[in-house]
């Protein structure tokens, strides 16, 4: 690239040497975001290599598009959402265009609203949604230098916004040093040290060097631009032109920067010192004229505001920093180091301490703490309070930093024991497991004699293991707890493994405590797996108790009630409901694992393309937040969905990554799924000895591999497996666990699979006729109707036997389960009927995300309404719909709503996990 000097350090003009090919990356990254399928770039490389040249470079390349830019600032690495102020301050006038929950979200962050309790997926929502709003007419470039001192919860929700671009106009650039990770963006352009050749022209292009003395500057530097250009203007025009050896070592880097840095009077050399700890330009003014009295005014003498500024003019024109709006920037990262490596431990402490003086909120406590010699609890007090801040505008990562550091300068143990505890679940909701780890287990070597925060510090370690790490492990630390709350915990990580005897122990243990809903449920669910006949009715009386339930915790325990009384239809009511709930509350750090069960209760409802919308949803969200086993359960579902369509190398694909992750965690729930999908898939496609094979492993598989309730769910293909395979005393063993199990269940559709199930064993007619009759799932209902016409026809009654394949043969084509429509069209022919394929639903043509938009539609929420449910922003959601409606042939919500009423039946789905 060209150059020129000023104060002796260069500045780079936007003509690039050697940088064709990342220039071209960047190109059509911002290309492809102009035409509306946007993206995010990661530039990676060493100090000076040339990587904000190049963002400068390509930049200014966007045309019209907008340019949003910010640079991560040493100095504000801790302060909460500094990087996100430049960001979005530009167009914070567009906030009123976002859905009330981001909205509020992003004016919390801001601090332009008092937030209360902070939800980090919501505010990654509205700082999407802001930028897709910046974005319009004609696209967006977003670009964060020096992203390794991006503030945590800056990054955490700018990053949010870059893994959902792809129907956005917009490209985000990310320019890092060294290794520091930039989760979720999987494009990374490495910018290393120039050609040869395109070195030795950017340093002819500068000063007058032999050609041998260029290529050895250029071995010598690695071909770094920086280091090239500074050295360059160092030597002498005899080293130049090689009449003299060049220096060694040359005088380049750090040495080169702490040079001139030395070089700078003392007025000036403080100034840079308070701007290397405190980058707003008014508070290193003010903290320089005290600290400049401090050291130089005689009594009575006030040099005002004439030092500090006289002091700025000599910093700037030096060329080691300048001021870019209200703040004081060096001109490059090296330079703030050797400032800081210039100066003394004490020098630095007592920068620190003026600054304190002279700020509030989260700078002062973070100035505070480094002024700070050993422990100080009025520091500490103050980190605390900056940390419940940052967690109430939902910068978990940042309240994380604080409370840690908090706890550094905190002498009394169990307090410190607490706030290490607390930055362990700030750390663990700004999706950090390992911090989080880290941290809980310094507070548990804290703790001392405090049995209340032991234990506090117990479940916590539960449900952290519970989440990402080993079930079993999570049960086994759980179950030292006797709190009704840790007793639950314990019997909800008990049911992830599958492990029937300690759910048994624990439901007697709750049994003891005073009655309620999760008493009931807890209890209830422990004594009816050990056949006590008082099991089922505390269940009952639960359930009685649903319209109390206000939280999603409380309708998922209802939920998994239903499910133990073999009701799986109320279970998947129960399910939806607390997956609505979640929406609305926003329930930090818990949503991915909600919609676990969400996903489950659509499939089993039988809405495939709406299950595979949340499941995708949920995988994406729990692997942000770095919840493994959550991640296991959504690749599960979508394992099983895909065995649905008879998708073998999906269905194969997604079922090895589950159990990838659920046999090692000894998540036998998620292991028992994603087995079931495999054993699905060759149900599906008619193998049924290997299908057989599958599910008599199933039903053998124990905790940690396997899942009682899974055998139970899936009884009813066991069943059918085992008959079509010949196995008549399996398919009878079988029917009788699936009576055992169902002994209390009392809906109707509990019963028709039962009786379905009969009908297969005893080959009764009756029994299929009764299951029709009781059927409530229209899926279930054609698998019903698919079984009974098969027999039907193979009984030379091929007249009853159409009506029952058509109905299935229908149905099926509109759940899209291929593989059963296949075999009814099948049967359907050999019946004597060769009638026209089935018209596809009209809903079929729109993509899973699509049909849940086009259902809330139909439900009377707006684009804004829709937009804060699905976490999107309201442009995505017109984007959406502008594809839905031709393809619909409608062309207003109105006519997409109704369309959606009359077109969209409930189609069942298989009764499974």
């Amino acid at each position: 690239m060209r150059t020129r000097q000023r104060g002796g350090l260069l500045e780079w003009a936007f003509v690039l040497y050697g940088r064709l090919a990342e220039v071209s990356t960047l190109d059509q990254v911002i290309a492809r975001a102009r035409d509306g399928s946007g993206g995010a770039v990661v530039l990676r490389g060493e100090a000076g290599v040339g990587k904000t040249a190049l963002l400068d470079a390509v930049t200014v390349r966007g045309g019209a598009m907008r340019v949003l830019r910010a640079t991560g600032v040493e100095a504000e690495a801790d302060l909460a959402f500094a990087t996100l102020h430049q960001v979005l301050w530009p167009v914070i006038g567009s906030l009123d265009a976002l859905p009330e929950p981001q909205h509020d979200a992003v004016r919390a962050a801001l601090g332009l609203a008092a937030g209360t309790a902070g939800d980090r997926y919501l505010l990654g929502a509205g700082v999407f949604s802001l930028l897709a709003e910046a974005a319009a007419p004609d696209g967006l470039i977003c670009v964060v230098d020096d992203f390794q001192w991006v503030d945590r919860a800056s990054a955490d929700a700018l990053l949010f916004a870059a893994r959902r671009l792809e129907t956005e106009k917009i490209a985000m650039l990310f320019a890092v040093r060294g290794d520091a990770p930039v989760k979720g963006v999987p494009l990374t352009v490495e910018v290393r040290g120039l050609p040869g050749p395109a070195a030795a022209e950017m340093l002819e292009s500068r000063c007058d060097v032999q050609s041998g003395v260029a290529r050895e500057l250029v071995t010598l530097t690695r071909a770094n631009p920086l280091a090239l250009g500074e050295i360059a203007a160092r030597l002498t025009p005899a080293q130049l032109a090689g009449r003299e050896p060049l220096p060694d070592p040359l005088p380049g880097g750090a040495r080169l920067f702490g040079d001139r840095v030395a070089a700078l009077s003392a007025s000036a050399g403080l100034l840079a010192l308070v701007a290397a700890l405190e980058a707003d330009l008014d508070l290193v003014l003010r903290a320089t004229d005290r600290l400049s009295a401090e050291r130089t005014a005689l009594p009575g003498e006030d040099t005002g505001t004439w030092t500090g500024r006289m002091a700025l003019a000599e910093l700037e024109e030096s060329g080691l920093a300048e001021i870019s709006g209200a703040r004081v920037r060096f001109r490059h990262p090296l330079i703030r180091s050797a400032v800081h490596e210039a100066a003394t431990p004490a020098g630095i402490r007592r920068v620190y301490a003026v600054l304190a003086e002279i700020t509030e909120g989260d700078r002062r406590a973070w100035h505070l703490a480094g002024a700070a010699i050993g422990q100080d609890e009025r520091a500490a007090a103050e980190l605390v309070a900056a940390a419940e801040l940052a967690r109430d505008r939902g910068g978990y990562g940042t309240a994380a930093a604080a409370l840690a550091r908090a706890a550094e300068l905190t002498a009394e143990p169990r307090a410190r024991a607490a706030r290490l505890k607390d930055a362990a679940v700030a750390a663990w909701l700004g999706g950090r497991p390992g911090q989080a780890e880290s941290l809980l287990a310094e507070a548990r070597d804290q703790v001392g004699v405090d049995a209340g925060l032991a234990m506090e510090i117990a479940q916590l370690r539960g449900r952290f293991e519970l989440n990402s790490g080993n079930a079993a492990e999570a049960v086994r630390i759980l179950a030292a707890g006797d709190s009704l709350e840790m007793l639950a915990d314990a019997v909800e990580a008990a049911s992830y493994v599958g492990d029937t005897a300690a759910i048994i122990e624990l439901g007697r243990r709750a049994a003891a405590h005073r009655e309620g809903f999760l008493r009931d449920t807890v209890a209830g669910i422990g004594l009816s797996l050990d056949g006590d006949a008082a099991g089922p009715g505390l269940l009952r009386r639960a359930l009685a108790r649903v319209g109390e339930l206000g939280e999603a915790a409380e309708y998922l325990w209802a939920a998994a009630a239903a499910s133990q009384l073999g009701e799986s239809d109320l279970a998947t009511e129960m399910a939806e409901r607390a997956g609505r709930v979640a929406r609305v509350s926003g329930m930090t750090g818990q949503l991915p694992v909600v919609l676990e069960f969400v996903a489950t209760a659509e499939r089993i409802a039988g809405r495939l393309a709406s299950s595979q919308a949340v499941s995708e949803e949920g995988l994406e969200l729990a692997r942000e937040a770095c919840y493994e086993n959550t991640v296991a359960a959504h690749l599960a579902n979508l394992a099983v969905l895909a065995a649905l369509r008879g998708e073998e190398e999906t269905c194969e694909r997604r079922a090895r990554e589950a159990l990838a992750i659920a046999i090692p965690h000894r998540v036998g729930l998620r292991a028992g799924v994603a087995a079931y999908a495999l054993a699905l898939l060759d149900l599906c496609l008619g193998r049924y000895a290997p299908a057989h094979d599958r599910f008599t492993a199933i039903a053998a598989a124990g905790p940690g591999v396997g899942h009682p309730t899974v055998v139970w769910r899936t009884a009813p293909d066991r069943v059918e497996a085992a008959v079509g395979a010949g196995d008549e005393v399996a398919a009878r063993a079988a029917l009788e666990a699936y009576e055992r199990w169902s002994a209390y269940a009392a809906t109707p559709e509990s019963r028709a699979l039962l009786a379905r199930c009969r009908g297969l064993v005893e080959s009764s007619e009756a029994a299929f006729g009764e299951a029709l009759r009781l059927h409530t799932n229209p899926f279930e209902a054609a698998r019903t109707a698919l079984l009974l016409g098969e027999r039907l026809r193979r009984t030379q009654r091929p007249g009853e036997a159409r009506t029952h394949l058509r109905m299935a043969w229908e149905t099926f084509e509109r759940a899209g389960a291929r593989p059963w429509a296949r075999r009814a069209q099948a049967e359907l022919r050999a019946a004597g009927e060769s009638g026209q394929a089935p018209s596809s639903a009209v809903l079929d043509a729109l993509t899973p995300q699509e049909l849940r938009i086009a259902g809330l539609v139909a439900d009377g929420l707006s684009s804004k309404q829709i937009a804060a449910q699905l976490f999107l922003s309201p442009r995505t959601v017109e984007y959406h719909l502008y594809k839905i409606y031709p393809k619909l042939g409608v062309g207003s919500r109105t006519e997409l709503a109704r369309l959606v009423v009359l077109q969209k039946a409930p189609v069942g789905e298989e009764d499974m996990l």
